[in-house]
């Protein structure tokens, strides 16, 4: 595993658990279609939540949170179909975007929920 994926996975586990400690369920991590990658599938109570993980050292380029485009959006909303038609659901679905801005000794949580609609 290269370096920034490794980096990406220490990331989805701390994003994981940070999620697990307000309540989340984890389902899935990291579900793969033709269509590209779910970070974390979750459940929130009754809601499934499909959540995109990002993470910054700085904001030179942007937040985290703002680097989820309307190009990412859409390959995560096909994904997620696509995780729904193997796993059909049948209650409220959301997608969340957790951003992470780490200074490599502590890590900053921005939880958006309800950040974009199919």
């Amino acid at each position: 595993m290269d370096g920034r994926r490794k980096t990406g996975y220490q990331q989805e586990v701390r994003a994981q658990e940070y999620l697990e400690q307000q309540g989340f369920q984890a389902i899935q991590r990291n579900y793969y279609s033709r269509f590209g990658e779910i970070d974390l599938i979750m459940r929130d109570q009754q809601t499934l939540v499909f959540v995109e993980v990002r993470s910054r050292r700085s904001e030179k380029f942007g937040t985290p949170l703002e680097s989820v485009r309307p190009q990412k959006q859409r390959k995560l909303i096909l994904a997620a179909k696509d995780y729904l038609l193997k796993h059909p659901y049948h209650g409220p679905l959301r997608f969340d975007v957790l951003g992470i801005k780490s200074n490599g000794q502590e890590n900053k949580y921005s939880h958006i929920q309800n950040a974009f609609y199919s």
